[in-house]
């Protein structure tokens, strides 16, 4: 394999032991206080609180459920990650505690899969568990393992990383058994989230580096050069049923989004628009990894960017993209980092709208694991050999891993509830109207309607059009038996959205109520 430390000693040994230890006592520190949280009042309810499904448990007819009327539920086919919550609610019933727990062990066990994989493609133990430890303590991972409804994250990461490893398995001895075991893996990963669909490109990027199957031992030039593209042609063709798999679920994505009208179209959201958008978004992720603060649950739309940012964020990721494919000989960790980086992001980055999403956290589980690599191997290989260059690293890292760890363990907190999270997001984002209206409700249900009613107000100070604001104020009012002015918020968010169904089922209720 390529670029591969010469003083492996294998994967049992005493540090490589330690160095698990630490990285499972680390994560347990910062994510261990999830076991007193509740649920969220953000999907959550879609996903456990008023899923009549799930509270029933596991079940012949909810399993059979998992795998065909569920993805009317989320517009997704995730039977794997629907088995799994049924199986939480089997063990913990409707204690969220629980559920949470479930996350942070699988991403526990994420966070030591990639350790494994990456020593035993690299032979790098400290490279490899410093990498791990960013995955495990970065602060943007934080929404993917502190909210149960993104159990699909960690549990089809885990699916990744096993595919990973039974790829490195497969090169090494290669073989029927080896590759049906990486396909089933990445067949079940897609079964979980279909995020996994970038999966075969980062296997060819491997196959690179560390991996090192683009070489050949052909003399010359020519026949090198044929040699190679052989070579290039076998790797791909190897991946043909992979690459099945992903053509046959990004249709049945987009057709089953589309269905429950999460696309969006051209004339809500115009092509340079997105364009733009995901020029952006490339570079929002980058310096939110490099400093990690003002972090939300979710990113209000910013609508069209003045030009100066899309511009600028275009010739970053030129800059940098032209940098790493010039070096990839000299530091091939650079490029497939990088490369990894961008692909993996490609079909959450906004070319394609699904939902009210334009950025969010969970979208860099996976795409940062790129960048680690890229800083993980790049700085000790490119720092000038000097007195105690290790000593500083080690220095370097130990600072950086206790910042992040901090850091994380702060971001974890906003996940206690719906009211502490709304509170963060309304603090640290402009005009979060869902972050209003998600506090109001979250207040409400709590029995501190006057605090509802002062965000809802707030809200309707941001965006007069806020339709869910007069619509949930409405509910109050009508709750406390002012129906008259209930139905002149319902008949506010009627007018500025005539085709609003929860104001006008409302409206009729409240009608009927007043003879």
């Amino acid at each position: 394999m390529n670029n591969r430390s010469n003083n492996q000693t294998g994967p049992n040994n005493r540090r490589h032991y330690l160095i698990s230890f630490f990285l499972i006592a680390v994560t347990l520190a910062v994510y261990g206080q999830v076991k007193d949280f509740e649920f969220i009042n953000f999907d959550d309810p879609l996903y456990v609180i008023d899923n009549r499904q799930i509270q029933k448990g596991l079940t012949a007819e909810t399993f059979i459920w998992s795998f065909t009327d569920a993805t009317t539920e989320t517009n997704y086919w995730v039977p794997l990650t629907w088995l799994s919550i049924l199986l939480d609610f089997e063990l913990y019933g409707m204690n969220a505690g629980g559920y949470h727990l479930t996350n942070v062990i699988l991403h526990i066990i994420n966070t030591l899969l990639l350790f494994y994989a990456l020593r035993r493609m690299t032979g790098r133990l400290w490279q490899s568990a410093f990498v791990a430890a960013l995955f495990a303590l970065h602060p943007l991972h934080v929404e993917s393992v502190a909210w149960v409804t993104e159990r699909k994250d960690v549990l089809s990461t885990l699916f990744w990383m096993l595919t990973l490893l039974s790829y490195v398995g497969y090169v090494k001895r290669p073989g029927g058994g080896q590759y049906l075991a990486v396909f089933l893996f990445f067949v079940m990963g897609m079964m979980a989230k279909p995020m996994l669909v970038t999966l075969p490109f980062v296997l060819l990027l491997l196959d690179y580096w560390p991996l090192g199957r683009f070489e050949v031992s052909a003399t010359g030039v020519g026949v090198s050069i044929v040699a190679e593209k052989k070579k290039i042609i076998y790797l791909i063709w190897e991946k043909t049923p992979f690459f099945i798999v992903v053509i046959i679920s990004s249709v049945m994505t987009f057709l089953t989004q589309q269905e429950g009208d999460a696309v969006k179209s051209l004339a809500d959201y115009p092509m340079a628009v997105r364009i733009a958008n995901a020029l952006v978004a490339y570079a929002v992720y980058i310096g939110k990894m490099f400093w990690p603060a003002r972090l939300a649950f979710f990113y209000p739309y910013p609508g069209a960017l003045p030009f100066w940012q899309a511009a600028s964020a275009a010739i970053f990721l030129v800059l940098i993209s032209v940098a790493a494919i010039k070096t990839i000989r000299r530091h091939p960790y650079v490029a497939i980092g990088w490369l990894w980086y961008l692909g993996t992001l490609l079909p959450v980055i906004g070319l394609v709208v699904i939902g009210p999403y334009v950025i969010a956290d969970r979208y860099t589980y996976i795409p940062l694991i790129g960048i680690f690599v890229a800083i993980a191997w790049g700085v000790p290989d490119m720092l000038p050999v000097r007195p105690y260059k290790q000593v500083m690293l080690a220095s370097a890292a130990i600072i950086i891993l206790a910042s992040l760890s901090f850091v994380s363990w702060r971001q974890v907190q906003h996940w206690q509830n719906s009211v502490t999270l709304c509170k963060h997001a309304i603090g640290v984002t402009q005009k979060n109207l869902t972050a209003y209206n998600n506090l109001g409700v979250a207040l409400d249900e709590k029995g501190r309607t006057g605090e509802a009613v002062k965000y809802y107000l707030e809200s309707l100070q941001e965006d007069p059009n806020n339709i869910d604001a007069y619509n949930n104020l409405g509910l109050i009012l009508l709750g406390k038996g002012k129906t008259s002015e209930a139905v002149e918020k319902f008949q506010k968010a009627l007018e500025i959205d005539p085709e609003y169904a929860r104001a006008h089922n409302n409206m009729a209720n409240a009608l009927v109520s007043m003879g």
